[in-house]
């Protein structure tokens, strides 16, 4: 590999390696200790923990059968390259969360980070509830930053998607995070713990959105017309942006149409429509959320 390719490719790495071990402490220092099952292999592990009520079966050993045993299903199923983007987080998260664990005990700093020791005890489960969301949430979104995937029940949903090729990879995952918060409220059999470890479900989705799609206010509007100089025209003068004209063909009618393509911000938005309008009020428009634009006029 060339000096710049190497270069990304330890980037890369570091950050794969930062989000397993901010996965392992999110989980470890805060939705562990307090049972709080908000899916994935962690509150697959709590759930066992609880069913079977046995001194050898502990969380942490748990999570590494898990993680292992869904990466060789992984490896055997989905094949090699996807199991390469896993086998980093793989190799790490186990260790790690067993070395996190040990943090949470009264020995360690006289427990200062067991927050069920805390003289705020009674918001303690909360605090944990919020604070794990966010460190989970961002440990997933930095391994995703860096090209890895942390694996875990993702495996098994994407293995039941090749079974069964018309299951949409985002429902079988989000059925089987369900399924485990269900499960968990059976085996805790506490439901305030059951609804905080939703909000922590909740909470790290928020946060994998905001660190990985971003925070980006600007949009991409695509303009079907048959007036593709005046709608130009008008981005030009009122929205000081540029836009990108397409010949295109409609798939019913067999028509030949212009399409106006236009990146803009939120607050551009009512404008554009406006302008679309006064220039052709049969124009189709569509507008999505772009996650990231680079080039002239635009932060890279």
């Amino acid at each position: 590999m060339k000096k710049r390719e190497r270069l990304e490719f330890l980037r890369n790495l570091l950050l794969v390696v930062a989000g397993t071990v901010i996965l392992a402490l999110g989980s470890a220092l805060f939705l562990i200790p307090f049972d709080l099952v908000a899916g994935g292999v962690s509150g697959v592990a709590i759930i066992l923990n609880k069913v079977f009520a046995a001194p050898w079966l502990t969380v942490d050993l748990a999570v590494t059968v898990l993680t292992w045993g869904l990466f060789l299903v992984g490896l055997l199923v989905l094949g090699r390259d996807f199991a390469l983007k896993t086998l980093v987080s793989a190799l790490i998260y186990p260790p790690a969360l067993s070395l996190c664990l040990r943090l949470v005990s009264p020995d360690v700093l006289g427990g200062f980070f067991d927050l069920r020791l805390s003289d705020y005890s009674d918001i303690a489960i909360l605090l944990a509830a919020l604070f794990g969301g966010v460190l989970v949430g961002a440990g997933c979104a930095i391994t995703f930053l860096g090209g890895g995937s942390t694996g875990g029940m993702d495996i098994l949903a994407f293995v039941i998607c090749k079974v069964f090729p018309r299951a949409k990879s985002s429902v079988v995952i989000f059925l089987l995070d369900a399924a485990t918060v269900l499960l968990g409220v059976v085996a805790i059999q506490n439901l305030a713990v059951s609804l905080l470890g939703v909000l922590s479900a909740f909470v790290c989705a928020f946060v994998v959105d905001r660190l990985f799609l971003g925070s980006s206010a600007a949009y991409v509007a695509n303009i079907i017309t048959d007036y593709p100089e005046a709608i130009h025209q008008g981005v030009m003068e009122h929205l000081d942006r540029t836009t990108t004209l397409l010949e295109v063909v409609g798939g019913y009618s067999g028509k030949k149409k212009s399409m106006v393509m236009v990146t803009f911000t939120v607050r551009q938005y009512a404008e554009l429509l406006a302008l679309t309008n006064r220039a052709d009020k049969n124009a189709f428009i569509t507008i999505h959320r772009a996650h990231e634009i680079g080039g002239e006029g635009w932060t890279r």
